[in-house]
This record gives C-alpha cells, sequence and structure tokens, in this order.
C-alpha cells in the first residue's frame, strides 16, 4: 500500500504558509510510510521530539484498481471511496526542511502522521468536487473546507500522480487541506465530517 498525498493545493492554504496564493504549475506530491497510517479511532501519540505538531484536514480518496499512466478523463474510474484523514505535520521541523531546500518525509511521514476515518462509497455524494468537509476539536470546529476550491482537482491528481507510480487496489490519496491548520495537545479529541457525516473520531495522547 502507498499513502501519497498533495501539498498546496488549497489557494488560502498556500497565502497562510507562503504569503502567495500562486498555484503550483503542477501538483505537489509527496509520500508517507506505511507504517504512517492510523485507523480504526486508535488514539494518535503526539511524538515529544518533534516539536509543533499540527493538523491538516483533509479528503482522501481510495484507488479500487490497478492503474498506470491514465488519463485525466478516465481518472473517475479508479477510485471508489472517499473519507476525512488528518496529515499531522510537524511545522516546525517543516520550515527548516524547507530552508535547506530538503524533502518533506520527516516532517510528514512519520508514525501515525495518516489518521484515516471511515470510508464512504463514492456515490454517497452527487459531486465529489464540491464536497464540504471540517474538522471539530474538543466540540470545536476548528477547520473547514470545500473541495471545488482545490487548485488541482480529484483526476488531476490521479492521473499526474500515475505517470510516476503504477496505482494499486488500497493506495490512499490525500488531497490537500485548505486554511485554518493548527496544532494537537495532549487529551484532544478529534472528529471528522464530510458534510454531515461523521467519518472520523479519535484522540490524541
Amino acid at each position: 500500500m502507498k499513502i501519497f498525498a498533495v501539498g498546496m493545493n488549497y489557494a488560502e492554504h498556500n497565502k497562510s504558509l507562503h504569503g502567495a496564493l500562486d498555484k503550483p504549475e503542477t501538483p505537489v506530491i509527496f509520500t508517507k510510510a506505511d507504517s504512517a497510517l492510523l485507523k480504526d479511532r486508535k488514539p494518535f501519540f503526539i511524538p515529544d521530539h518533534l516539536g509543533r505538531i499540527e493538523y491538516e484536514t483533509e479528503v482522501v480518496v481510495r484507488i479500487s484498481r490497478l492503474g498506470k499512466t491514465i488519463p485525466e478523463r478516465f481518472a473517475h474510474r479508479y477510485y471508489d471511496a472517499v473519507t476525512v484523514g488528518i496529515d499531522f505535520t510537524a511545522r516546525e521541523l517543516q520550515q527548516k526542511l524547507k530552508a535547506k531546500g530538503q524533502p518533506w518525509e520527516l516532517c510528514k511521514g512519520f508514525d501515525g502522521s495518516a489518521v484515516i476515518g471511515e470510508w464512504v462509497p463514492k456515490e454517497k455524494f452527487l459531486d465529489l468536487q464540491r464536497l464540504r468537509f471540517h474538522l471539530d476539536i474538543n466540540g470545536r470546529t476548528v477547520q473547514e473546507g470545500c473541495t471545488a476550491d482545490m487548485l488541482f482537482r480529484i483526476d488531476e491528481i490521479i492521473s499526474y500522480v500515475s505517470q510516476f507510480f503504477t496505482l494499486k487496489t488500497g493506495d490512499i490519496l490525500y488531497t490537500g487541506c485548505p486554511t485554518g491548520c493548527g496544532p494537537v495537545q495532549i487529551d484532544d479529541h478529534l472528529e471528522g465530517y464530510l458534510e454531515e457525516r461523521k467519518v472520523l473520531e479519535f484522540n490524541c495522547k
């Protein structure tokens, strides 16, 4: 199983982190180790050696068939379900790596950093590119977004990634996060929603 993720895919998030609304020339792709995956409501243990850990709430899609060099017009055939996920980020470490022009894996791919919720068949939603989602922490909404605001749509991302990697059944794709990221603390209770459907729930330890 491979875990793909997209950086800088919402303009307002880009502005908050980089001071600009610019759209990248191509999707910004990075990967997470399989040991990053955290599911089934298991707790997230905040690493005490990585500094400030921030949540990034994202729509995640599940690859459902083998594919390579997939034309964008056929990309919708290659995923079957969606959920909400958290791309946990060691923000201070990320800033240091970026300043040195180094890859993001250490700040993005550490154990437990890829949380996913309950999968929902994509047919349950009228349009995945008009899907609203949000994250609550301790009963308060802290981040919300809509997939209509993506700079690169889901099908574009899948087509692009498949030019470099063979997609396999069970691979997952984090599609980017909107503005509103923030830190997590021990004993925080996180709940993620697609529209009004709660699909994600876990605690920080």
